[in-house]
C-alpha cells in the first residue's frame, strides 16, 4: 500500500464501508476511484467500470468485474426495492386484460367491439384503460388493421374481414402502475405472406427478449430484432419503438428495434421496458393519419405487424411480465 498516497487510502476506505454484500457499484474512468476495490470487504460484489486498469487492482476473489465502454452510470429508470415489487405485481396483472380480448377477436366483429370488451373487462377487474384520454386518445385500446402500423383507433365502421391481420395493444393501469403488451390476430383464412409477416415479427420479439441480458446493452436488443427482420427481407419501423414502463405510460429508455450490439444504455437488474418490433412487408416509411393525428400507416400501403412484451431485467436474464 505504500505506493498509494495516504489521502486516497482514507477516501477509499471510507467509500468501501458503504458497500454491502451482493451490491453492484459503478466506477467511471477515474483511476483514483478504482482503489476502493482494495478495501471492499463485503462478499459477492459486482463492479461495473470502463477502466481496464480495474483488473490490475487487488480485490476479493469473489468480486465480479465487468468492463464496458462509454460512460458508466446506474440508469435512473432501474427500479429497486419495494417500488420495483409493487410495479412488477401491477404489470403482471396486465396479462389478464390482454387475454380477455383474445377470446373474441373474429371476423364480423368491429374494432369498436374489441374496445368495449377490453374496457368492460378492465374496469370490472379494478383496472383503468391507460390509452383512454391519454393525450386525447378517444378509446381504451389500440386496434391496428393490415397497413396500420400502430395506434389504430377502434371504430364501429371498421369490420374485421376474412384475411385481415390486426394488432390489439392493451395498456392498463393497476394500483397506479402501467402494464403494456400487444399481440397479432389472424382473421379467418389469412394468406401465406401475411402469416409469414406475423410469424417473423413474433420471432423478432422472441430474439429481442433473449438478447436483453443484465450488463449487456440496449443496442443488443435492436441488433437481434433488426438482423432477423432484415434476413427475411422485412423493414423495421424506426420512428416508433419500445419504452420504459412503470409509474408513467412511456418512460425512458426508448427501445429501438434496429441497432448495433454492444452499444446504447447499459442493462441492469430492475429495469422494466417494452420490446415491440414493428415490421413492414414493404418499405420502412410511415405516416400519421392527418384526420385523427394518431393512426400510423405504412407509407407504401404494405402490411405491418407488431408484437409486444413488457420485460424485467433480472440478475440472470429477462422475465416477461406481460404478453
Amino acid at each position: 500500500m505504500t505506493n498509494i498516497p495516504e489521502p486516497i487510502q482514507r477516501i477509499s476506505r471510507k467509500a468501501a464501508q458503504f458497500v454491502e454484500a451482493g451490491d453492484t457499484i459503478f466506477i467511471n474512468t477515474s483511476r483514483t476511484a478504482l482503489h476502493v476495490l482494495r478495501f471492499i470487504d463485503a462478499p459477492n460484489v459486482t463492479v461495473i467500470t470502463n477502466n481496464v486498469l480495474a483488473t490490475s487492482i487487488p480485490h476479493r476473489s469473489d468480486m465480479t468485474l465487468i468492463l464496458t465502454g462509454g460512460e458508466v452510470r446506474y440508469p435512473k429508470y432501474a427500479m429497486v426495492g419495494d417500488v420495483a415489487q409493487r410495479t412488477i405485481q401491477s404489470i403482471r396483472a396486465n396479462k389478464a386484460f390482454l387475454g380477455c380480448s383474445g377470446l373474441s377477436v373474429d371476423k364480423g366483429m368491429t374494432t369498436e367491439e374489441i374496445d368495449q370488451i377490453v374496457y368492460q373487462f378492465t374496469v370490472k377487474n379494478g383496472g383503468t384503460p391507460a390509452p383512454l384520454g391519454f393525450c386525447g386518445f378517444p378509446k381504451s385500446v389500440c386496434t391496428s388493421v393490415n397497413d396500420q402500423v400502430c395506434h389504430g383507433i377502434p371504430d364501429p365502421k371498421v369490420v374485421l374481414r376474412n384475411g385481415d391481420i390486426v394488432n390489439v395493444d392493451v395498456s392498463t393501469i393497476v394500483d397506479g402502475y402501467y402494464g403494456d403488451a400487444s399481440r397479432m390476430f389472424e382473421i379467418g383464412r389469412v394468406d401465406q405472406r401475411a402469416r409469414d409477416l406475423v410469424a417473423i415479427t413474433k420471432e423478432c420479439l422472441k430474439r429481442g427478449v433473449a438478447a436483453a441480458r443484465p450488463w449487456g446493452h440496449l443496442g443488443d436488443v435492436g441488433a437481434a430484432c433488426g438482423a432477423f427482420a432484415h434476413k427475411h427481407h422485412y423493414s423495421v419501423v424506426e420512428e416508433f419503438g419500445g419504452h420504459g414502463v412503470g409509474v408513467e405510460f412511456h418512460e425512458d429508455p426508448f427501445v429501438a428495434h434496429t441497432g448495433k450490439k454492444g452499444t446504447g444504455v447499459l442493462l441492469v437488474p430492475g429495469m422494466i421496458f417494452t420490446i415491440e418490433p414493428m415490421l413492414n412487408e414493404g418499405r420502412k416509411g410511415v405516416f400519421i393519419d392527418s384526420a385523427n393525428d394518431w393512426t400510423v400507416y405504412t407509407e407504401d400501403g404494405s402490411l405491418s405487424a407488431q408484437w409486444e412484451h413488457t420485460i424485467l431485467i433480472t440478475e440472470t436474464g429477462a422475465e416477461i411480465l406481460t404478453y
